[in-house]
């Protein structure tokens, strides 16, 4: 820590960290470490000149891919441009050097600000109660699937409610929370139009040869085909009738943000991918932050601490008997949630709602100028994201969509999400989100268009790309099983 900011924070009367003279021993250092493990001549460093070193380090920052340089068209990641607004509030000293073990006197005001932000997301999703607690959208899911085994618990059916359903349209994360909390996993297929084959789910509702019976169904709407469950509340009809809960991922939340509700479809449980759709960089295992919103009734379930006011002011409170219990330390991952409120402010009620027009708008622009080039897997009307399938270029040219989106780092953009959903052969997933321009999303239809014809005349410099990247085309096999994070 600087030592500037150590003497502010040790004034007298400062609310902030108090450090104490350790009273520890000090060991000489080879004894710690060894004389064997110790050095006896200087390292062979080289030594060059400051200008050479900057250039070094500036050179490889410019190789990195970033949302600020590159366009990042990943379908089912939402990886759009977040306002640096955002992060200058995030950094506040007042947020930023918070204690997690402070009174909570001293914290009133961001206790304040997550309370007012459990209120937001509870109105923009159309439910009764929220925690912050989740620390990613995965563990958001996991929260909800607790709540599904308490509720069903509480009701003394914990025992014969052993099956989720999990459509084969939803989100990837969604069967491995449900077998993470020990349920039993099923699948149904989609229609020929994109959506759940709704005979499919109402067999699947039924109890299985062992009498047991489901638990709850998990549903992505928009979902990964970047279709809109038109039959959601018939789902819901459905499944609340089988005695299941019907959970919602709010992976894809961004295209239908002000313009629908997933409390209103009848979703029981949802979770919001704060880090995606409300203003956090991310990518790279985090920062994320998958606060979890339900109905009413499961309200006592929510992990411990929630956010009571009392005598005026805020406090945690752990006296919840009926709760899943704690599921993240202290605040959660506060500083995204910090980013998310001053999102929603400053968008406000017209501008949550303009993301979802932007975010539809440019999808179906860029599906309909990609689809000159190669077939959509389920045409018509998308949401915020669709997905192409090469299986007939693949058989006209040999090039297969790895060997596509490997070129597509040659031209300069990050490649789409590839073979996935799997339902999809040879597929490629784009999302251009709704934050990228007209120009962007032109350039990056002429660099496919740029590829397809490459591909018919001159296969062999698609198929051993990248060739302007500082590595080219690995054995992905050899990578996965012999892992390098440095050089």
């Amino acid at each position: 820590m600087p030592e500037p900011l150590l003497k502010e924070l040790s004034k007298p009367g400062r609310v902030g960290i108090s450090l104490p003279e350790p009273d520890v021993p000090v060991k000489p250092i080879d004894e710690l470490l060894g004389r064997e493990n110790l050095r006896t001549e200087p390292p062979p460093l080289p030594e060059v000149d400051q200008l050479t070193v900057v250039r070094h380090f500036i050179r490889l920052s410019q190789l990195n891919y970033s949302v600020d340089t590159h366009f990042y068209p990943l379908g089912s990641c939402t990886m759009k441009y977040n306002p640096k607004v955002n992060e200058e509030v995030a950094k506040l000293p007042g947020f930023a050097f918070l204690h997690p073990l402070q009174d909570e006197e001293t914290v009133q005001g961001i206790l304040k600000l997550m309370k007012e932000l459990e209120r937001m997301l509870c109105e923009i999703g159309g439910m009764d109660a929220c925690t912050l607690q989740g620390a990613a959208g995965a563990q958001g899911e996991f929260i909800g699937l607790l709540l599904v085994r308490a509720w069903h618990r509480y009701r003394g059916e914990e025992d014969k409610r052993t099956r989720i359903i999990v459509p084969d349209s939803a989100h990837g994360t969604n069967p491995a929370s449900a077998a993470r909390c020990g349920f039993i996993v099923e699948s149904v297929p989609s229609g020929s139009d994109g959506c759940i084959d709704l005979s499919a789910l109402e067999k699947a509702l039924k109890p299985d040869r062992n009498g047991q019976l489901p638990a709850a169904v998990m549903v992505t709407n928009p979902n990964t085909l970047g279709k809109f469950e038109r039959e959601i509340v018939k789902v819901a009809e459905i499944t609340h009738e089988a005695g299941a809960l019907l959970y919602y991922d709010g992976a894809n939340l961004n295209a239908i943000m002000g313009k629908a509700k997933p409390g209103d479809m009848g979703c029981d449980i949802m979770h919001f991918n704060l880090h995606k759709t409300f203003s956090t960089p991310h990518g790279g295992g985090g920062p994320g932050s998958g606060p979890v919103a339900v109905k009413a009734f499961l309200e006592p379930f929510l992990p411990v601490p929630v956010i009571e006011e009392c005598d005026d002011k805020l406090r945690l409170s752990y006296d919840r008997p009926l709760s899943v219990g704690r599921v993240h330390s202290f605040y959660g991952n506060v500083l995204v949630a910090v980013r998310a409120y001053a999102y929603i402010l400053s968008m406000g009620t017209e501008g949550l709602e303009r993301v979802a027009e932007d975010a539809v708008l440019n999808a179906n622009y860029l599906m309909h100028k990609l689809a000159q080039i190669f077939p959509v897997a389920f045409p018509g009307l998308c949401k915020h994201e669709f997905v192409l399938s090469l299986r007939q270029f693949k058989h006209e040219t040999g090039i297969r969509t790895w060997d596509v989106a490997k070129r597509l780092l040659d031209y300069g953009f990050y490649a789409p999400t590839v073979y996935f959903p799997i339902t999809v052969e040879e597929a490629m997933m784009v999302e251009p989100t709704e934050t990228e321009t007209k120009e962007t999303l032109d350039a990056f239809v002429e660099a496919l268009k740029s590829i397809f014809e490459e591909s018919h005349e001159n296969p062999q410099i698609v198929r051993s790309a990248p060739h302007k990247t500082p590595v080219s085309r690995l054995d992905e096999a050899k990578a996965a099983r012999e892992l390098k994070v440095r050089w």
